[in-house]
């Protein structure tokens, strides 16, 4: 697998090279064969396993189904034959299952008919609206509606127009139980709203978008070495002292965050009319503040969390952020071709198919010690999300335009 992801004899860039190209199209439709075995008969998806096989478990959360209509919808886009039927599928059970009839919004998580998680996240929200949005642009019958709807609760819940950001959480009936403000939900939100803009043409969508990355990047990050704090008060200080779940809300800084800011900072830029205000340059420092603190020298791969020092916390090695290092990096090589960044991208993509990359389709998501693939945090293959972005935007000739571009190139179509 290593061998075959990109020849370093190669001159030029990969982006450039018929081999990498060649890989990346093949690998992406192994995902998506992979993780169309997800399908539940009774509805929604199984998590899977590491062959791929679907697992008991019976609960399902709103960002997996969320990001499996995404994900399928790339896919179909990009000419995979058979991802209309997990669109379908994911619309469904977002409308039959996640839906809260009784007090809107939609339930973090399901288990068969019952509700197993019934809090109102604005994390879960914003991919609701990524969801419907990808759905319109496959031309889904419910993508309006959905849209719609999630843009209706973020509205009337979650948006602080004082701040010009999402607060987090609700209890089902959207009573409040905290005061936490996050970065992630945010960062997911901005995703979700050039999504939005994108698929309708609203700018509303695009100015929230630009609200948010005023406040994460040009603000709080420029401020704090070009890292990105991750927990706030609920007056939008920030919170050092936070240390909450270890998994999805590590204390101090996560530089695979770092990587998806600086990658939607660009599409933001790019789909903003490209303007002269600096956003490359941002993009660019705080993608290498996050190279320099986060790659992993002696083992390969990129660090979790960071302490307030830069100096690397928790030092487990997870698939996404080194899918996110890709994603940027392959926006920055189309907007300058850069040596600099090319070394990196070869350097990532080379360790990533020699670690995280199932040959069998789908990619582990965590490393051991030894660098062979570990279950410590994660069950199964959990994800096609990341990876399958990692895959696909480099084949796409634009910073934005993604679903546009796959349309028209069709890359998946003689992999």
């Amino acid at each position: 697998m290593r061998d075959l992801v990109g020849s370093d004899d190669a001159p030029g860039f990969w982006l450039d090279d018929p081999l990498h190209r060649a890989f990346l199209a093949r690998d992406a439709g192994r995902q998506l064969d992979v993780f169309a075995r997800s399908l539940r008969a009774t509805g929604g998806f199984h998590v899977l396993g590491l062959k791929g096989e679907p697992l008991a478990d019976t609960v399902q959360e709103l960002h997996t189904t969320t990001r499996m209509v995404h994900s399928f919808a790339l896919g179909h886009l990009a000419g995979h034959p058979g991802c209309e039927a997990l669109v379908d599928q994911g619309m469904r059970y977002l409308a039959s299952h996640h839906h809260d009839h009784d007090h809107g919004g939609y339930s973090w998580a399901m288990d068969g008919d019952k509700i197993a998680d019934g809090r109102k996240l604005a994390y879960g929200h914003v991919f609701v609206l990524l969801a419907g949005s990808s759905a319109k642009a496959v031309g889904h019958p419910d993508a309006d509606r959905l849209i719609d709807d999630a843009t209706a609760v973020l509205d009337r819940h979650f948006w602080e127009e004082g701040p010009g950001l999402f607060c987090d959480e609700f209890n089902r009936d959207f009573t409040p139980f905290s005061t936490y403000r996050g970065m992630n939900a945010n960062m997911h939100g901005v995703e979700a709203l050039l999504a939005a803009f994108e698929a309708t043409g609203r700018a509303g969508y695009l100015e929230r978008a630009g609200r948010i990355l005023d406040f994460f990047l040009r603000r709080m990050a420029v401020a704090h070495g070009f890292r990105v704090p991750e927990h706030y008060g609920a007056d939008w200080s920030v919170d050092r002292g936070y240390a909450g779940d270890p998994m999805f809300r590590p204390a101090g800084t996560t530089p695979g965050h770092s990587f998806e800011w600086a990658r939607l900072l660009l599409q933001y830029w790019d789909l903003a009319g490209r303007v002269e205000d600096g956003s490359v340059a941002l993009a660019r420092a705080i993608t290498e503040r996050a190279l320099a603190d986060g790659w992993d020298a002696a083992r390969g791969g990129i660090f979790y969390t960071l302490g307030w020092d830069g100096l690397p916390d928790v030092k487990a090695r997870y698939w996404w952020p080194v899918t996110e290092a890709l994603g940027v990096l392959a926006a920055l090589i189309k907007l300058e071709r850069r040596e600099s960044d090319e070394v990196w991208y070869r350097r990532i993509w080379r360790f990533a198919a020699a670690h995280f990359v199932d040959p069998a389709g789908g990619w582990y998501p965590e490393l051991g010690d030894t660098g062979q693939p570990s279950a410590a945090q994660f069950k199964g293959k959990p994800d096609i999300y990341h990876a399958l972005q990692a895959e696909l935007f480099p084949l796409a000739a634009g910073l934005s335009r993604a679903g546009a571009d796959l349309q028209s190139v069709r890359v998946l179509a003689k992999a």
